[in-house]
């Protein structure tokens, strides 16, 4: 991965010199090196796409008569696929196969219509909510952004005129009541996995963010922990990927509670009971028994494990960083204050999607207003 002047990545074969300029370079097939300098790094990554593409399909007249499926193969893994996280790069594939390849696949993509693109999106109103349906929107506009900016379609499609169109109402998010999560606690206390379950419920982590965790991270003396990356499995590449977190925001210090820590000292002598732990992943916090990271589909087994021994609903991991904010603001707690905690950029995302108010706390929020409510 290349480097700007200020250390941020420009992805595979693209860096920055002293004097400003922007470089790319790769090696052809015959093992000939090709190298050009740039003054904007739009240019550089467009001559470079371009050069790639060239070197792989021929030659770049060849443009006019691609489909859609063939450019979106190279757009997901020589263009997008190098600057985003793989969690995205899943999502975008996902909502290809499932919704935008039938449609338009075998289509040219210079042939595709704003009409194609809105079909595509009335056809999944009957079956998906209104979020998995903006989810194909991105991709779609993605996919022929990228085509316009390499100047092989001479608009995008995806205008402003192609809207979502109002989906599927989605399943209330499930969260723990308080009971449920004392329960559940208890069932789960001498089980598998048990101490990152409780330390999500102490810290609002993401699955990711709890994957990546690192020991450097942690900081006793000041009782913090520093989120600074995500961690998942690419099951594609048959290999752990490390990114920045989900936004800006999610580059954030979490004050540790008296219970986090004393959790993640039993993870501490936890290690010292392993025999072998590869030094890829020697720095992790939270590893299984041969000293690798759990995968979210491991931690969600479990989960369901325990549910159908305690004969209650299932529920993902990811119901955890739900049950902690909703617990937060059952106890008072501000709600940009958690905002900051849970790593959103916008607050609304933080009370729309985070925050549930529970049949308990409706009740007792009642019963304190009661005496103002008596007109009788």
């Amino acid at each position: 991965m290349g480097k700007d002047l200020k250390g941020r990545e420009l992805g595979i074969g693209i860096s920055q010199r002293n004097d400003g300029l922007y470089t790319a370079r790769f090696t052809d097939q015959y093992g000939k090196r090709k190298q050009r300098y740039f003054h904007k790094l739009q240019e550089c990554r467009k001559w470079l796409a371009d050069a790639r593409f060239n070197e792989e399909h021929g030659n770049i007249n060849a443009y006019s008569e691609m489909t859609v499926e063939a450019w979106f193969d190279y757009w997901i893994n020589e263009i997008k696929g190098k600057n985003v996280r793989p969690n995205t790069i899943i999502s975008y594939k996902k909502r290809f196969e499932k919704n935008i390849k039938g449609c338009i696949g075998n289509m040219k993509l210079c042939d595709v219509k704003p009409l194609h693109c809105q079909n595509i999106l009335n056809v999944m109103s009957a079956n998906y909510t209104n979020a998995t349906i903006n989810q194909a929107k991105i991709t779609l506009h993605g996919i022929f952004e990228s085509a316009e900016e390499n100047e092989i379609i001479e608009k995008n499609p995806v205008t402003k005129a192609v809207r979502c169109t109002r989906g599927m109402k989605a399943k209330q998010k499930k969260v723990l009541t308080l009971n449920e999560q004392h329960a559940f606690l208890e069932f789960a206390k001498n089980r598998i996995y048990y101490n990152q379950f409780a330390f999500i419920l102490q810290t609002g982590l993401r699955i990711g963010e709890l994957i990546g965790l690192k020991w450097s991270d942690i900081d006793f003396q000041k009782k913090v922990v520093h989120i600074q990356r995500t961690m998942g499995y690419n099951s594609s590449a048959k290999s752990w990927q490390t990114g920045e977190p989900k936004s800006r925001s999610g580059c954030r210090y979490i004050p540790l509670t008296q219970e986090a820590i004393q959790i993640l000292k039993k993870e501490k002598q936890k290690r010292k009971e392993m025999t072998i732990i590869p030094m890829e992943f020697s720095e992790c916090v939270f590893l299984n028994k041969n000293g690798k990271p759990i995968n979210v589909s491991g931690y969600n087994e479990a989960l369901k494990k325990i549910c159908n021994r305690k004969n209650i609903e299932h529920f993902s991991v990811h119901t955890l960083r739900h049950t902690f904010a909703t617990r937060c603001i059952e106890a008072g707690m501000k709600p940009k204050t958690l905002q900051m905690i849970l790593g959103h950029s916008n607050i609304n995302i933080t009370m729309d999607l985070y925050v549930h108010i529970t049949e308990e706390e409706k009740v007792k929020e009642l019963e304190s207003v009661e005496k103002m409510l008596k007109i009788l």
